[in-house]
């Protein structure tokens, strides 16, 4: 299962619309969609519910997840969603994120944030992986390389989360923009 948060203007409070793409494979089985708090604390439990609440759940093997946060600053703890699913979870992303900026924006701007950059710590460095870098909770690290390596059909990023972003652009916006 790929998860990315949908755009939002920079003006905007409130949910953010997730979606969520199931695969089997290299094919897609399902779609999913919920809502996260812009900078709030709620992702791990909405991802948790998100995929318990689903007929996909007994059949999700693996979460990949565009970044470790969603919906601005809205962190997802990997280890606890992995552990409440019992299945791994990997954050993908295509580059080194500068984490000096991350945790100065986070400490000076969002509320909770020292809670959050310990989330973010605590989830580990990010590990090149197959041309993008992950982080990891309940899967090993060649695992993790077979898994992204597997899942890169037309491109660098694992197809789920490819889907995940053009289906929450599109959605959003009227139409898919950007890098998918």
């Amino acid at each position: 299962m790929g998860v990315d948060d949908a755009p939002f203007a920079r003006t905007h409070r409130g949910d953010v619309l997730v979606v969520a793409t199931v695969f089997s494979g290299q094919r897609l089985e399902g779609v999913l969609s919920g809502c996260v708090r812009r900078d709030g604390d709620d992702a791990t439990r909405a991802l948790d519910e998100l995929v318990a609440r689903s007929r996909f759940a007994r059949h999700v093997q693996a979460v990949l997840l565009q970044g470790i946060a969603l919906a601005g600053f809205n962190v997802i703890d990997i280890h606890e969603l992995a552990g409440r699913l019992g299945r791994p979870v990997l954050v993908v992303a295509r580059r080194q994120p500068d984490l000096a900026a991350v945790r100065r924006a986070l400490i000076e701007h969002v509320p909770g944030g020292p809670h959050k950059w310990a989330l973010i710590e605590r989830a580990g460095p990010m590990e090149p992986a197959g041309g993008v870098f992950v982080q990891r909770a309940r899967i090993g690290r060649a695992e993790a390389v077979a898994l992204v390596s597997q899942l890169q059909i037309h491109g660098k990023l694992p197809e789920p989360l490819r889907v995940a972003h053009l289906i929450a652009g599109g959605v959003t916006t009227g139409e898919s923009s950007g890098r998918a």
